[in-house]
């Protein structure tokens, strides 16, 4: 196999792994970044990732779907998302020159607006009403990854289908892939209600089929490690794991 074509496959893996990772929900175990002997010659390491990996979007507004519930229509993931307004973090996701801030940026003018990642309230202890459930390695329910997800300005304050009410002028849809955790040894983690409740659990294994629902997700320990990369620290969360666990 050509050399040209086998760094161009490893780069392949590392974004479709760092892309099922970004926006989603977290634990306690740090989710470990791309090492320098698994990246591509030319990349150079600062910290604890490769320099400009991630992408710190400041003072924009982004659309947050860490704690999202999805309808899948077609195999897609339409997810109620929160509008929010600060700094957020991300892959580059360069497009036509354009990069996941300025694209995001863009969007205010052109009904449109990126959802990236930042730790949501509420999963914060003491005081947050939403919990980190862990799901085992082995679960075999999807997850929908919003990372870079597009989503509708149009939907603020309107009805979309696949959900019951209309939604508030805080909340956007953003459509996002599907993930399937059947290959992922650390298992996974979607964000629930608080105090944890058993029956909740039922979502890692759930089916996503046409109009069913799924949460958005991440591998254990995501939100974590990226919290840190934009704040610089990560508070106490308030966690579920699996009676089993």
């Amino acid at each position: 196999m050509a050399p040209r074509l086998v760094n161009f496959l490893v780069v392949a893996m590392m974004l479709v792994a760092a892309l099922d990772a970004l926006t989603g929900c977290a634990g306690s175990a740090a989710a470990a970044p791309p090492s320098a002997s698994t990246l591509p010659p030319g990349d150079v390491p600062a910290g604890t990732a490769p320099a400009g990996f991630f992408k710190i979007c400041k003072g924009q507004t982004y659309a947050l779907c860490a704690t999202a519930s999805c309808t899948v229509i077609n195999q897609v993931a339409y997810c109620n998302c929160d509008v929010k307004e600060g700094d957020s973090i991300s892959l580059p996701l360069r497009v036509d020159g354009e990069d996941v801030c300025s694209i995001n940026a863009n969007g205010a003018d052109n009904g449109y607006m990126v959802s990236t990642f930042s730790l949501p309230e509420s999963v914060v202890a003491p005081n947050g009403h939403r919990a980190l459930y862990t799901c085992p390695a082995g679960s075999t329910g999807g997850y929908a990854q919003c990372d870079g997800g597009i989503c509708f300005t149009s939907s603020n304050s309107s009805s979309f289908p696949g959900f019951d009410r209309p939604l508030g002028s805080a909340d956007i849809i953003c459509a996002c892939p599907i993930t399937q955790p059947s290959s992922s040894p650390v298992g996974y983690q979607i964000a629930g209600p608080y105090p944890c409740v058993d029956s909740y659990f039922r979502f890692c294994n759930s089916q996503t089929s046409n109009t069913s629902t799924v949460k958005v997700g991440a591998p254990t320990g995501t939100a974590r490690f990226l919290a840190l990369q934009l704040t610089g620290s990560v508070p106490k969360l308030n966690e579920c794991r699996a009676p089993s666990q």
